[in-house]
């Protein structure tokens, strides 16, 4: 998949083999932007001071500034450390759409045209009158955007969405919409991994679903390659968000089908917990999942994924180890309730 350009430079976190360092991206280059801006050691030692950091960094000649090439770089999570992952769910309409008749959610009986209506009136009303869905996912499952991603040995399953990340640049707590983009530092992109066998908790129904488990697990959210700093993407709704499985397109959209925006998002993340710098706040996934085309990850699988102008990722899927974790490995009943052992 060819990577399509935004101007200006792009952050990341490197290696060498000898060091991990901040970087800034110059088309093909690379500053260590250790030394070129005393007292930065990571990305997020960056925020403190955004804009004029941005400046600097904007006038660097990356010939006289060290620059090497990137083709020799190891690339890891562009953000070091690695924050909350802030994840707003059912948030593109035709997803929704697709997903509620994938998963025939809707009235018993219902065929497929009508479970797509009742599903696109649901999300309206819910886009007038509701909230956002949002949920929280841990810095450990953060990955490259080169890394492999690892199936897990419970649940199955395992699907792809690709997604807009919005990178927090300054502490928001209680923000109203119309400055929310005040406190957006830049942009990046996700790839937010579920086990769908294990969303749903038929042990304790009343508990309806479990996203700490389907959404969590190691290596579920590719992340980069790199931070676009908000300066470089005048309108983010026109970005277009494309996945491939190897080598057939499965997810292709514009980010315009949002039913809570990113100020929205950010205002309603904002009211309940205080968001701090380095947090990733991804925007929900657009159409095009494994569940709609009936067919999840495998291993072998490549995903190629990429987001207009924040680069390109490319993973590959690892089958399961074949070794259960130790609080499954004598409670079958349990492992028959998270899906079966994943093969």
């Amino acid at each position: 998949m060819k990577e399509n350009r935004i101007g200006g430079f792009k952050l990341g976190t490197f290696e060498d083999g000898t060091e991990q360092f901040p970087g800034a991206v110059f088309e093909d280059q690379v500053v260590n932007l250790r030394s070129v801006l005393p007292g930065i050691t990571r990305i997020g030692d960056l925020f403190a001071d955004w804009d004029n950091n941005l400046d600097l960094i904007e006038f660097l000649d990356p010939a006289a500034a060290g620059a090497r090439p990137l083709a020799g770089l190891g690339v890891l999570p562009p953000l070091q450390p690695v924050g909350t992952i802030i994840a707003a769910g059912a948030n593109y309409r035709e997803h929704v759409i697709q997903m509620s008749v994938a998963h025939k959610l809707g009235k018993e009986g219902a065929d497929e045209n009508q479970l797509a209506a009742d599903a696109a009136a649901e999300i309206d009303e819910r886009g007038r009158t509701g909230d956002p869905y949002v949920w929280t996912g841990i810095p450990s499952a953060v990955c490259g955007a080169y890394d492999d991603v690892q199936l897990p040995d419970v649940g199955g399953n395992v699907d792809w969405e690709l997604e807009l990340g919005v990178v927090i640049g300054r502490k928001a707590h209680r923000i109203a919409a119309a400055g929310a983009m005040d406190y957006v530092a830049g942009y990046t992109i996700v790839n937010d991994v579920t086990s769908r066998a294990l969303v749903p908790r038929t042990d304790i129904a009343m508990m309806g679903t479990d996203w700490f488990r389907s959404k969590n697990q190691p290596t579920f959210f590719p992340t980069g390659p790199y931070v676009v700093p908000k300066r470089y993407v005048p309108d983010p709704a026109k970005l277009r968000i494309q996945l491939s499985l190897n080598g057939t397109l499965m997810q292709d959209a514009l980010a315009d089908d949002l039913l809570f925006d990113i100020p929205s998002l950010i205002a309603y993340a904002s009211s309940v917990a205080v968001l701090q710098p380095g947090d990733v706040l991804i925007t929900g996934s657009p159409a095009g999942n494994g569940s709609h085309w009936g067919r999840f990850l495998r291993d072998g699988d490549v995903m190629e994924a990429e987001i207009t102008g924040l680069g390109a990722q490319r993973s590959t899927v690892r089958g399961p180890s074949g070794q259960l974790p130790p609080w499954y490995a004598d409670r079958p009943i349990a492992v028959a309730a998270a899906g079966g052992a994943a093969s």
